[in-house]
Parts: C-alpha cells; structure tokens; sequence
C-alpha cells in the first residue's frame, strides 16, 4: 500500500514543480523582460533546482512557450490544458470571425501574454528547434482550427470554393498580429472589425447599385 501511494505522491510533486517553474517564468518575463530572463531567476523564483529545470526544458525559450501554452490552455474544455477550443460557428462568418479578433485584441493588448508573446516570436528566429516545436505543437493546431471554420463557411457559400484558406488566414490573423508585433499602431477592437471586413468584402470597388454589405 505504501508503493501504490509514493507513485502519485510523486507525480502531484512533479506537476506542482512544474507548475510553480511556469508561473515563475511568467512572472519574471514580464518584471525583467525576455533579455534578463534566466533559468537561475526562473529556478530562485520557484523554488527549485536549475538541473531539474534543464532536465525538462533546454532552454529559457522552451520554459518560456510552455507556459505561455499552461496559461493559454488553463480555460479549455475541463481545464486539462491540452485541448484548444473551436472557433465559434453561428453560421455568420463576419460576426464569428469579429468575435475571434476582439478577443485576441484583449489577449494581444494583456501584458502578462503579449511581452512573453513577443519575446517567444523573437526567440523563434534565433532557434530552430524552438520554432519547430512551436509550430508543431501551437501554431499548425491553431491553423487548422481556423481552417476548419473557413471551410465551414466554403460550405454555406459564405466564401468563394476556390479561395486559399492558407491565405485567408494569413490576411486575416496575419494582419493583427504584424500590427501588435511590430507595435505599428494602436490594437483596438475597431480595427479588428476593418481587418474582417476588409478581407471578407475585398479590396476590388463593387458594381454601381451593389449593396455595401
């Protein structure tokens, strides 16, 4: 009996060391900044060892997007942090797709994820394997969620059959997401609206007497 309580005992102090490594990276990311993050801040702060630190994580980069995925994930489906949630279908695209961008404003506009945010998008240019597990495990996820409620909208005929999603995606998200890296102007829910209404209306002037929406 004394085991077969040691093994969960065990995996609860793993996890909360984990956990309390996550939260500490987080923490000092946005106190220090990405340049003055350490895995001697992250492993003081946390109170634990750096080769248990290393033993998980090659990297401060690594440390740094898995917790960024703990905090992104934590309001999943029952809280489990693996799973990412559908993109909402209504069956109106422009007012889904709104929704979807207000909410990434917030996100985006909310220090405890942007400079973190900002800092991994740096650190991925510089590390090759960081990026591959980035988009391994984040950003193709992601994609294919955005793909999923594109052909959605393909199959109501709200978007032309022969449209390239890949691309839509990259007008659509890419947009917000080149203002807020390169700090181009202000995020604000406005101008997610344009973004949408730009990439779902076109950029081509309509016929005389076409209707404006």
């Amino acid at each position: 009996m004394t085991t077969q309580r040691r093994a969960p005992d065990a995996a609860r102090r793993s996890q909360a060391t984990r956990r309390a490594i996550l939260t500490a990276a987080l923490d000092l990311a946005g106190e220090v900044g990405y340049a003055r993050l350490s895995i001697e801040g992250i492993a003081a702060r946390a109170g634990a060892g750096k080769q248990t630190i290393y033993r998980w994580w090659p990297s401060k980069g690594a440390v740094l997007f898995d917790a960024l995925l703990m905090l992104s994930q934590e309001d999943g489906p029952e809280g489990d942090g693996e799973q990412l949630a559908e993109l909402p279908d209504t069956g109106d695209l422009e007012a889904d797709l709104k929704t979807v961008l207000r909410a990434t404003v917030i996100e985006l506009n909310d220090p405890r994820y942007s400079e973190p945010m900002r800092a991994l998008a740096v650190e991925t240019l510089l590390d090759p394997a960081l990026a591959a597990d980035f988009a391994e495990r984040l950003d193709e996820p992601v994609k294919e969620l955005k793909r999923r409620r594109l052909r959605s909208a393909q199959r109501a005929g709200q978007l032309s059959p022969d449209v390239d999603l890949d691309v839509a995606i990259d007008l659509i998200w890419g947009t917000l997401r080149g203002r807020w890296l390169h700090r181009e102007g202000p995020l604000t829910a406005a101008f997610a609206d344009t973004v949408v209404e730009t990439a779902l209306n076109g950029l081509r002037p309509r016929p005389p007497g076409s209707p404006t929406a």
